[in-house]
């Protein structure tokens, strides 16, 4: 007998809470084998696209795409294991997870949220198919014309159906949620957990909000709206209005311009330079370099046949040189121990603009990779950042980063410390200038280099002897050859 299971989105790791629905890659009725991935969402860091540890045939999906669900929402269900006519499923059928015909078959790719081999029974929920009454088995052959239009709400969790049951007897029918929600019984109409937070942290009754998403869902911006309203100054705080009250806005320049939301990645930029810019005490110091033997020493390089370097690849090599003698900025705060935590590798992130917005991937272990293999790291990120495909490992985990925006045409900038790092390396462009070389006035290729660090874990000449070092290190390359 066929089982239905279902699966909920997993836990996409490094703390994320949420994601996005952008793409579904299956539709009900699909047959869909161990692994194979079924929607494509978009977190915080990265795109995704979310396996399926189950092989069967999906009877729901929830959530339409462009709606965001929480770690923990049912995404499909699938029904696993022989139907009722006998035929097979093919591969995805009785050899599926969780088939009648034999022991579970493990899934091998691995979210964290479930596993490789025997997932516990607690991360899915097992509805066996009961035997149908006649009644029931009337309205059971409709049920797969109404299952491919019909789709369970996204905002809606299965927690809130699961709190508040329907009367015995009573019809319930997909994506219910039971009786309205009143202040003072039945479940809180909310599914972000950011939402509960925010709510908890500041002191608010979620049960005296009237929620503005479906289905009387309470949004983050319901919250927000009410902690704002409770903050205004006593004389110009205006009477809360009642439930079915439309408030409308008093022409303004706040109203009148386009509200853009801050969410997904760039939604994650601002989080992280706000904490930086909150948390982090930095200063910045610059100085100018002329560049002209670098450029040439790379030209020399690709001249000589192989893979092409990139100049980046050179400025990392140089980066990873200076933290090695400046092991001060390869390092980290930990404010509630009140330690400074130091670094023995270096996992370099370099920031890249892409359509999606600002990502900072990180290069594992750049200490230990020369020129060449510096140049593939940074072109196999860069192009996987430009497609969307950057996982969360990919885009966490440094502790010094790189910052090229002299792409961008600029020569100077104050680079934000990428949060918890403790430094953070600014490269302007390269053009010719006047400079002064051996004594004589000539026309060189000229940088300016910037470094903001964390003032705590260094002082300036900490500051001012790496930023040097790096300086020296792009006017005669020939430096390197000390550390190398």
């Amino acid at each position: 007998m066929a089982q239905v299971l279902e699966f909920k989105l997993p836990d996409l790791g490094e703390g994320l809470t949420e994601a996005e629905i952008v793409r579904w890659l299956v539709q009900v009725g699909d047959v869909v084998a161990v692994d194979q991935p079924v929607v494509e969402v978009e977190t915080a860091k990265a795109m995704v696209e979310v396996p399926c540890p189950y092989g069967g045939v999906v009877t729901a999906r929830f959530g339409e795409e462009g709606t965001e669900l929480p770690v923990g929402a049912p995404l499909i269900t699938v029904a696993v294991g022989a139907p009722a006519s006998g035929d097979a499923l093919g591969p995805a059928g009785p050899a599926g997870r969780g088939g009648p015909d034999g022991p579970a078959e493990g899934s091998g790719n691995v979210l964290v949220g479930y596993g490789t081999s025997e997932a516990p029974a607690r991360r899915r929920r097992v509805r066996p198919v009961q035997p149908a009454s006649p009644a029931a088995a009337a309205e059971a052959a409709h049920a797969p014309a109404r299952a491919a239009t019909a789709r369970v709400p996204a905002a809606v969790p299965r927690a809130l159906t699961d709190a508040a049951p329907a009367p015995a007897g009573a019809p319930v029918e997909a994506g219910a949620v039971g009786a309205p929600h009143t202040a003072s019984d039945g479940p809180v109409p909310v599914i972000s957990p950011l939402v509960r937070r925010l709510a908890r942290e500041n002191g608010l009754d979620l049960r005296q909000l009237t929620g503005s998403g479906p289905e009387g869902l309470i949004l983050r911006a319901d919250v927000e709206n009410a902690l704002r309203a409770s903050a205004a100054p006593v004389g110009s705080r205006t009477a809360r209005p009642e439930p079915d009250t439309v408030v409308t806005p008093v022409p303004g320049a706040a109203a009148d311009g386009r509200r853009i939301p801050l969410k997904g990645v760039r939604g994650a930029v601002a989080d992280k330079l706000s904490r930086s810019r909150r948390e982090i005490p930095d200063a910045t110091c610059w100085v100018d370099a002329d560049a002209t033997e670098l450029m040439r020493a790379r030209a020399a390089m690709n001249a000589a046949g192989g893979p092409k370097i990139s100049l980046l690849a050179l400025l990392a090599r140089i980066c990873t040189a200076a933290l090695a003698r400046f092991p001060e900025l390869n390092s980290s705060v930990d404010t509630e121990a009140r330690e400074i935590v130091r670094f023995d590798h270096v996992h370099l992130g370099f920031a890249a603009q892409t359509e999606r917005g600002l990502v900072v991937p990180v290069v594992r272990d750049a200490h230990a990779r020369d020129a060449e293999g510096l140049t593939a790291e940074f072109a196999r990120l860069t192009e996987a950042g430009r497609a969307g495909r950057l996982t969360p490992g990919d885009l966490t985990g440094g502790t010094f980063t790189l910052n090229n925006y002299g792409v961008f045409g600029v020569d100077g900038s104050t680079p934000i410390v990428n949060h918890p790092e403790a430094a953070m390396l600014g490269v302007g462009r390269i053009v010719p200038k006047p400079w002064v070389h051996e004594g004589e006035l000539a026309v060189r290729q000229v940088v300016q280099l910037s470094l903001t660090f964390d003032h705590r874990v260094c002082d300036g000449g900490t500051a001012g002897g790496f930023l040097r070092h790096v300086a020296d290190c792009v006017e005669q390359p020939a430096v390197l050859l000390r550390t190398l």
